[in-house]
């Protein structure tokens, strides 16, 4: 504001000069008026540059004030750490549904997967069963998985295909190559039962896997994994939909997993106890194939017992499109009083072969894994394209016990179109001895037929 008037007051005085001068003038000669003007002048011009420099020294002034005289804010306030307002507070990856990964260890991914099957069985006319053909919703599973830091982990699932039943509900903490579980979960039975059906090699898994009652049972469990050798054990209830409940039992696992060159090697043993409440009872049967029937001709029907006892002995191998895989387990029940022990048995071995080029079979951990195409639909190819053979044998009978016996003849064939799709057909030739269900004129022995197919996805 100072040197805007400094300056008006100067253009004043310089249009006020002549007006001043020109008075005079009349009386003066002109050499004497030009010399008075030319003083007036050099006056002006010198007040004109002292004018500027002082606006110079006050503009410094102010420059000086700014940068050095007033305090910078961080002197008196708490210092803060820079944020990248660009970087985003998760990275979200996909592998069959989004994987949602938060800063400091935080992951959540739903998952799920849907199987639908049809088929039809075919039972000799005697027996008076109700065969032909049928259909389900297998599985309806919908759930939950993640990280949380420090270690933990979760995953919740729950199958909706019969109202809503809890299939795994978890908690696990791991370091290094140890994980400890939480809750309920897949106790250590069988390669063949600890194999997701996501990624079996025929639409149901091994008679004797269902048959001898395998399920996920709530428990606490520990496993260790170090170089070729998997270590598996742990203390198990009731399935939670049973609770509350009086059974206990412990389960333990080996195995050994080398890689010979590109091929995979498997060998395992397992060891089950499991301690029957007084009031409770057991019964071991199992279905033709097929799970949408209810129909069971090998059935040993319910009887006491204070405890069973398992056996179990697994190998698998996997090169290239190639896989070879064979079970047996042995199943002794303990029954009450003087009544002598039952043993029952049951077994499978089993091939495939992929038809495309450059597929095989998953493997991770000590249990078949997801088959990936190396040319899946949708990307040019067609997926992959594998047959399977499977002879399986499952005996029911022993002492007073008379389940009767079942071999199996069982041929699947299974394409992957991508990653997270499939579809199996499985087709089987049951042959009985000892049937449950007599057929015409009380024949017990006599053949099954039945042929199922299924479409699944999973996430």
């Amino acid at each position: 504001m100072r040197k805007n008037t400094t300056r008006l007051g100067l253009l004043a005085i310089s249009a006020a000069v002549p007006v001043v001068v020109a008075t005079p003038a009349a009386a003066q000669d002109a050499d004497s008026r030009a010399a008075e003007i030319a003083e007036l002048r050099a006056q002006i011009e010198a007040l004109t540059a002292r004018v500027d420099e002082l606006e110079r020294e006050d503009r410094a002034s102010v420059t000086t004030l700014t940068n050095s005289d007033v305090p910078p804010a961080a002197d008196t306030a708490v210092a803060e750490t820079p944020v990248d307002a660009s970087e985003p507070p998760f990275d979200v990856a996909w592998k069959g549904a989004p994987v949602i990964e938060g800063r400091g260890g935080w992951s959540f991914k739903p998952r799920g997967r849907f199987n639908f099957d049809a088929g039809v069985v075919d039972a000799p006319s005697g027996t008076g069963v109700d065969d032909g053909f049928g259909s389900e919703a297998r599985r309806i599973r919908l759930g939950v998985e993640g990280d949380i830091p420090g270690g933990f982990g979760y995953k919740v699932e729950v199958d909706f295909a019969e109202g809503a039943e809890i299939t795994d509900a978890i908690l696990t903490y791991g370091s290094g190559g140890a994980t400890i579980t939480i809750g309920q979960h897949n106790n250590f039975q069988s390669l063949d039962e600890l194999t997701s059906s996501r990624f079996t090699s025929h639409i149901e898994r091994a008679a004797f896997t269902d048959a001898f009652g395998f399920e996920r049972l709530l428990g606490v469990s520990a496993e260790y994994l170090s170089g070729d050798v998997l270590i598996q054990g742990g203390v198990f209830s009731d399935n939670i939909e049973d609770l509350p409940g009086e059974r206990w039992g412990v389960d333990g696992r080996a195995v050994y997993l080398p890689k010979i060159g590109d091929s995979q090697m498997h060998l395992g043993g397992s060891l089950h106890y499991a301690d029957i409440a007084p009031a409770d009872s057991l019964r071991y049967r199992y279905r033709p194939l097929v799970h949408f029937t209810d129909t069971r001709f090998v059935d040993t029907r319910s009887f006491d017992a204070r405890s069973e006892r398992g056996i179990g002995l697994e190998s698998a191998f996997i090169s290239g499109p190639f896989h070879a895989a064979g079970e047996a387990f042995w199943q002794t029940v303990s029954r009450p009083g003087d009544i002598e022990d039952a043993d029952f048995f049951g077994g499978y071995a089993e091939v495939g072969y992929f038809l495309t080029s450059g597929d095989t079979r998953g493997y991770k951990a000590g249990v078949f894994d997801r088959v990936k195409p190396a040319n899946p639909v949708g990307e040019g190819g067609f997926g992959a394209l594998q047959v399977n053979l499977r002879y399986d044998y499952l005996d029911l009978t022993d002492g007073v016990i008379t389940g009767g016996m079942q071999n199996g003849y069982i041929a699947s064939l299974v394409w992957t179109p991508t990653d997270y799709t499939r579809f199996l057909m499985s087709y089987g030739r049951l042959a009985y001895d000892g049937a449950v269900i007599p057929a015409k004129d009380g024949e017990t022995s006599y053949s099954v037929d039945s042929l199922g197919v299924r479409a699944q996805i999973d996430f």
